[in-house]
């Protein structure tokens, strides 16, 4: 009877969600070098070959497709094993990592840890902003326990299965300009269709955001978006504005939290536009110290839901 070491299944599972070893290594903090040795061991110990080349990569075997689904059932239940366990305990304990896209990290990751400290001591919180596409994998693979997505109007974002996903915060968008701009005095909502010969600024491409801002131009102000600049984060988005006086389509949660003399928000005169944050967790039982930090989580959602109606 074979020995299967949980770490190397790992490694086999983590190959086959994220298609390199760079990206593995990556992704774990190991070289590609350990990784591709420790796949080596595994194929030793199980006597079958798992990987091949594929151009200058490797790609699974049959063999090795099929023990990357068994290890996926086998760490699932370690990872229910650990749940089960950590739940017989009187105090709440264990780690729980998260991730969220930046306005999220900052104001409903960041306080919720705060709030851990004081409630669950024991429990260790590690947070990462990242954008969904960036967290996805590791939300699936067990090395992110929580992720905090968002999803605009007329912009859904693919729900893979083996996720749940739950409605955190609704929010409004709203326009940001520059305090100079010819719209920027004017009592009440500002149209899309009246910045067709604007600059714009949105996140990167590929992002929610940067669909929903082109999208919008598209289908409401009835134009294709100069969008000259572009960041992630929203507070070198606002920057752009007050500096350079480009457009801003931005969510109610990113803008500054105290008066800026230097930009202006207005509704958008068309259409109500919102913004819906989610959290993404694993289907299934959750550790109690997850269990705990999604209501932290969501008990921040609440209050800055109550502010953003």
């Amino acid at each position: 009877m074979m020995d299967l070491d949980l770490r190397r299944l790992r490694l086999l599972r983590e190959l086959q969600e994220r298609g390199t070893l760079g990206a593995v290594a990556s992704a774990l903090g190991y070289s590609p070098s350990s990784v591709s040795q420790q796949l080596s061991v595994l194929e030793k110990e199980v006597g079958a070959r798992l990987l091949e080349k594929a151009g200058r990569g490797v790609r699974l075997t049959e063999a090795g497709r099929l023990l990357a689904q068994h290890a996926g059932v086998l760490l699932a239940a370690a990872e229910a094993a650990v749940t089960d366990l950590a739940a017989l305990g009187a105090e709440v304990r264990g780690t729980v990592r998260a991730s969220g896209l930046q306005s999220a990290t900052r104001r409903l990751l960041i306080p919720a840890v705060a709030d851990m400290r004081s409630r669950h001591p024991r429990v260790r919180t590690e947070i990462s902003e990242l954008e969904l596409e960036q967290a996805l994998p590791g939300l699936r693979l067990g090395s992110i326990d929580l992720v905090i997505s968002d999803e605009y109007d007329g912009h859904p974002r693919p729900r893979p299965a083996g996720l749940r996903f739950t409605l955190l915060l609704e929010e409004p968008l709203k326009l940001v300009l520059s305090a100079g701009h010819r719209l920027a005095g004017r009592d009440g909502p500002v149209a899309l269709s009246e910045l067709r010969d604007d600059v714009w600024v949105a996140s990167g491409r590929g992002t929610g955001h940067h669909e929903m801002v082109v999208g919008s131009c598209r289908s409401i102000g009835g134009y294709e978006p100069d969008v000259r600049h572009r960041s992630n984060d929203a507070d070198v988005q606002l920057e752009l504005v007050r500096t350079t006086g480009a457009v801003a389509l931005l969510p109610a949660l990113t803008l500054p939290t105290v008066g800026d003399p230097a930009v202006v928000i207005h509704d958008i005169a068309e259409v109500r536009l919102r913004r819906r944050l989610v959290v993404i967790v694993r289907e299934g039982p959750s550790a109690p110290a997850l269990t705990a930090f999604l209501t932290v989580v969501t008990e921040q959602a609440h209050r800055h839901a109550a502010v953003l109606r």
